[in-house]
Protein backbone atom coordinates (compact mmCIF):
# COMPACT_ATOMS: atom_id res chain seq x y z
CA UNK A 1 0.00 0.00 0.00
CA UNK A 2 0.65 3.47 -0.52
CA UNK A 3 1.71 6.30 2.29
CA UNK A 4 0.31 10.00 1.72
CA UNK A 5 2.79 12.33 2.21
CA UNK A 6 1.74 15.60 2.67
CA UNK A 7 3.69 19.21 3.11
CA UNK A 8 1.56 20.67 5.53
CA UNK A 9 2.72 24.33 5.53
CA UNK A 10 2.63 24.26 1.75
CA UNK A 11 -0.95 22.83 1.38
CA UNK A 12 -2.17 25.32 4.11
CA UNK A 13 -0.64 27.93 2.35
CA UNK A 14 -2.09 26.84 -0.88
CA UNK A 15 -5.63 29.03 -0.14
CA UNK A 16 -5.47 32.90 0.92
CA UNK A 17 -8.27 31.72 4.17
CA UNK A 18 -6.26 33.94 6.59
CA UNK A 19 -4.00 30.75 7.48
CA UNK A 20 -0.61 33.52 8.05
CA UNK A 21 -2.61 34.92 11.54
CA UNK A 22 -2.97 31.58 13.32
CA UNK A 23 -0.78 29.01 11.20
CA UNK A 24 -1.12 26.13 14.40
CA UNK A 25 -4.98 26.37 13.70
CA UNK A 26 -4.86 26.03 10.28
CA UNK A 27 -2.75 23.42 10.57
CA UNK A 28 -4.73 21.48 13.17
CA UNK A 29 -7.72 21.94 10.57
CA UNK A 30 -6.06 20.47 7.88
CA UNK A 31 -5.01 17.50 10.04
CA UNK A 32 -8.58 17.12 11.42
CA UNK A 33 -9.65 17.01 7.68
CA UNK A 34 -6.64 14.24 7.01
CA UNK A 35 -7.67 12.27 10.05
CA UNK A 36 -11.04 10.98 7.64
CA UNK A 37 -10.08 7.87 5.25
CA UNK A 38 -9.54 9.64 1.77
CA UNK A 39 -11.99 9.04 -0.84
CA UNK A 40 -12.70 9.58 -4.30
CA UNK A 41 -11.56 8.12 -8.21
CA UNK A 42 -8.91 10.08 -8.23
CA UNK A 43 -7.53 8.98 -5.03
CA UNK A 44 -4.72 5.95 -4.75
CA UNK A 45 -5.45 3.63 -1.87
CA UNK A 46 -2.92 4.98 1.18
CA UNK A 47 -2.65 2.77 4.46
CA UNK A 48 -1.16 5.55 6.30
CA UNK A 49 -0.95 9.15 6.35
CA UNK A 50 1.81 10.90 7.60
CA UNK A 51 2.24 14.73 7.81
CA UNK A 52 5.35 16.75 8.12
CA UNK A 53 4.85 19.98 10.45
CA UNK A 54 7.12 23.27 10.80
CA UNK A 55 7.74 26.10 12.61
CA UNK A 56 4.47 27.52 14.58
CA UNK A 57 2.59 24.35 13.34
CA UNK A 58 5.36 22.08 14.58
CA UNK A 59 3.28 21.17 18.18
CA UNK A 60 -0.17 20.81 16.92
CA UNK A 61 -1.48 17.65 18.37
CA UNK A 62 -2.16 14.91 16.08
CA UNK A 63 -5.20 13.21 15.33
CA UNK A 64 -5.81 9.46 15.13
CA UNK A 65 -5.35 8.53 12.01
CA UNK A 66 -2.69 10.77 11.26
CA UNK A 67 1.43 10.66 11.85
CA UNK A 68 3.34 13.33 12.42
CA UNK A 69 6.74 14.30 11.49
CA UNK A 70 8.01 17.11 13.31
CA UNK A 71 10.65 18.90 11.77
CA UNK A 72 13.09 20.28 13.97
CA UNK A 73 14.34 23.36 11.31
CA UNK A 74 13.56 22.81 7.61
CA UNK A 75 10.13 21.14 6.75
CA UNK A 76 11.41 20.60 3.16
CA UNK A 77 14.08 19.15 4.57
CA UNK A 78 12.32 16.34 6.82
CA UNK A 79 10.01 15.74 4.28
CA UNK A 80 12.63 14.53 1.81
CA UNK A 81 14.24 12.32 4.42
CA UNK A 82 10.91 10.75 5.01
CA UNK A 83 10.24 10.22 1.93
CA UNK A 84 13.74 8.21 1.48
CA UNK A 85 12.79 6.01 4.48
CA UNK A 86 9.27 5.55 3.25
CA UNK A 87 11.31 4.87 -0.69
CA UNK A 88 13.66 2.65 1.12
CA UNK A 89 11.43 0.25 3.77
CA UNK A 90 9.52 -0.96 0.09
CA UNK A 91 6.58 1.94 0.56
CA UNK A 92 4.88 3.76 -2.43
CA UNK A 93 4.68 6.96 -1.58
CA UNK A 94 1.90 9.67 -2.96
CA UNK A 95 3.44 13.09 -1.82
CA UNK A 96 1.50 16.31 -1.61
CA UNK A 97 3.81 19.66 -2.19
CA UNK A 98 4.27 22.54 -4.98
CA UNK A 99 7.56 23.28 -4.07
CA UNK A 100 9.54 22.40 -7.00
CA UNK A 101 12.61 22.22 -5.30
CA UNK A 102 11.45 19.73 -2.80
CA UNK A 103 10.06 17.78 -5.83
CA UNK A 104 13.12 17.10 -7.19
CA UNK A 105 14.62 16.24 -3.66
CA UNK A 106 11.99 13.09 -3.61
CA UNK A 107 13.26 9.80 -4.51
CA UNK A 108 12.23 8.64 -8.14
CA UNK A 109 8.92 6.83 -8.44
CA UNK A 110 7.12 8.84 -5.85
CA UNK A 111 3.87 9.70 -7.35
CA UNK A 112 3.62 13.74 -6.54
CA UNK A 113 0.29 15.64 -6.12
CA UNK A 114 -0.64 19.84 -5.92
CA UNK A 115 -2.26 21.05 -2.99
CA UNK A 116 -5.09 22.11 -5.20
CA UNK A 117 -5.76 18.32 -5.76
CA UNK A 118 -5.18 17.26 -1.76
CA UNK A 119 -8.28 20.38 -1.03
CA UNK A 120 -10.51 19.27 -4.11
CA UNK A 121 -10.53 15.41 -2.45
CA UNK A 122 -11.01 17.24 1.15
CA UNK A 123 -13.78 19.64 -0.14
CA UNK A 124 -15.41 16.92 -1.79
CA UNK A 125 -15.28 14.40 0.89
CA UNK A 126 -17.00 17.75 2.78
CA UNK A 127 -19.61 18.25 0.48
CA UNK A 128 -18.54 21.18 0.03
CA UNK A 129 -17.11 22.55 -4.07
CA UNK A 130 -13.58 23.47 -4.37
CA UNK A 131 -12.58 27.46 -4.17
Amino acid sequence: MRVLLVDAANVVGARPDGWWRDRAGATGRLLRRLAAPLTGDDVPAVDEVVVVVEGAARDVPAPDGVRLVRAPGSGDDALAAEAAALAAAGRAVVAVTADRGLRARLPAGTDVRGPGWLLNVLDRMAGNRPG
